[in-house]
């Protein structure tokens, strides 16, 4: 559950981080500035933003992908555990099956 939250978070702060670019952005259109010092700093934000998603995003990736190893081997201890009952069952089907035929 607490993995559902982490993708979840990591969501929110992306969309949080656009809107905070969208803002600055409109906020440096609407300053009193030359064209040129205001493409600058535009573009200074907007690499910024996208060191910034590329950073959350390999996060984001390397959480997925442990949960995805930890998930497997979950599942390849519980398969153990259900092939261990199901041979142990078998053994005592047999060994039943061999007092049935000595009582007979």
């Amino acid at each position: 559950m607490a993995k559902n939250q982490d993708i979840g978070t990591g969501t929110m702060l992306l969309s949080f981080l656009a809107g905070a670019a969208v803002g600055v952005g409109a906020a440096l259109l609407l300053a009193p500035k030359t064209g040129e010092e205001m493409r600058g700093k535009i573009k200074d934000m907007a690499d910024d933003a996208v060191d910034k998603i590329k950073t959350y995003a390999n996060e984001a990736q390397d959480k997925i992908r442990a949960s995805y190893e930890d998930g497997k081997e979950i599942v390849l201890e519980k398969k153990n555990i259900i092939t261990s009952a199901i041979e142990a069952g078998k053994q005592a089907m047999d060994r039943e099956k061999e007092k049935q035929k000595a009582a007979l």
